[in-house]
């Protein structure tokens, strides 16, 4: 049987000066404004080459833009669907500046696949990868290993570092659902697998806890069911809602996580190895980033998320490193592209 899987990328401009102008009529409620937000380093490119050259099976991209488009993107092209946010988020959700507003509405965009893997625009294919990588027996496939977040009430939320509070309330609203316990007896295997190597230690080390603790979040192209968004929004509305209202990002929503979130505590996953992939963060300067140029050009991982930092001080040659490193494995204009 056929199994249809469709990419979704999300992508800004930060340099389209309308939507620059749309967003400070609301930079008055923007508790989340770091320049990392939105910066373009200018490798969507070899986003699209890869995805040619690494995973031609692919059924449907679905480009979600705020209304603007690169200048060198083919959009006749037959498998790219150019989505705007108007074209799927619901009108008292916009306009929104927020991930979390659009990540948590992908589900509604018209025509796509009941399977599809979520992108960020900082993730990219380096090397071949199969369906199987993505979906195996028609289920999504994940890497379930428990994890440690600092618990913090509400009201405290002001003065607790940011970066622990999303996490949290996604985990809050998970446990309201399930039973860590019952969650792990029916389906073992999935969570104590050779696949997860030394760090399923964890899980081990976490299984006393009576409830998720919180799940490790590997920072790589996520594989979603359309129907798991379905579930969890006929079942908590009202938290999605109010996650989706704000015009930006606040430490207290909860995330496209939930649904990751969601089909791990279900079982509703395939357990898939962490080598998969790797998750790095641009230091500041640019020999510090030499990892991270290594492993693209040496094509050490399938997948690759870079993300970005507040703190970074020479942009430009930075920049200049990430496109020769990726120039190296895909050299060649793509049919995505214009001629």
């Amino acid at each position: 049987m056929r199994e249809d899987i469709d990419f979704v990328i999300t992508w800004v401009d930060s340099n389209d000066t309308n939507w620059i102008d749309q967003k400070k009529l609301y930079s008055g409620k923007d508790t989340d404004s770091g320049n990392s937000r939105y910066r373009d380093w200018e490798l969507l490119k070899y986003w699209f080459r890869g995805v040619e050259e690494f995973a031609p099976w692919v059924r449907k991209i679905h480009f979600v833009t705020w209304g603007h488009l690169p200048k060198w993107l083919d959009t006749n092209h037959p498998k790219i669907n150019i989505v705007q946010h108007q074209d799927f988020i619901p009108d008292h959700y916009l306009p929104t500046f927020s991930s979390r507003s659009i990540d948590l509405n992908l589900h509604r965009i018209e025509g796509l696949a009941e399977k599809f893997v979520y992108f960020n625009d900082d993730m990219f294919i380096l090397n071949k990868v199969k369906k199987k990588d993505f979906f195996k027996n028609g289920l999504p496939c994940e890497t379930a290993i428990l994890n440690v977040t600092t618990p913090i009430k509400p009201k405290e939320v002001e003065g607790f570092s940011k970066s622990f509070t999303a996490p949290f309330f996604n985990m809050m609203l998970i446990n309201s659902h399930f039973s860590k316990n019952k969650s792990i007896r029916k389906n073992f295997l999935k969570w104590i697998n050779i696949k997860y190597g030394i760090k399923g230690l964890r899980t081990l080390l976490l299984l006393p806890w009576n409830k998720f603790p919180s799940l490790m979040n590997f920072h790589l192209p996520y594989s979603y069911l359309k129907s798991t968004y379905e579930e969890v929004w006929y079942k908590e509305p009202h938290i999605l809602s109010k996650a989706c209202e704000n015009k930006f990002r606040k430490y207290t929503d909860v995330n496209h996580w939930v649904m990751n979130y969601w089909q791990i505590a279900s079982g509703n996953f395939s357990s898939r190895s962490t080598r998969i992939g790797e998750y790095y963060i641009l230091k500041p300067s640019d020999i510090l980033n030499n990892n991270i140029y290594k492993s693209i050009s040496k094509q050490k991982y399938k997948l690759i998320c870079i993300n970005d930092s507040n703190e970074i001080q020479d942009g430009a040659l930075i920049k200049q490193k990430l496109q020769e490193s990726f120039q190296n494995i895909l050299p060649n204009k793509c049919l995505y592209e214009v001629n």
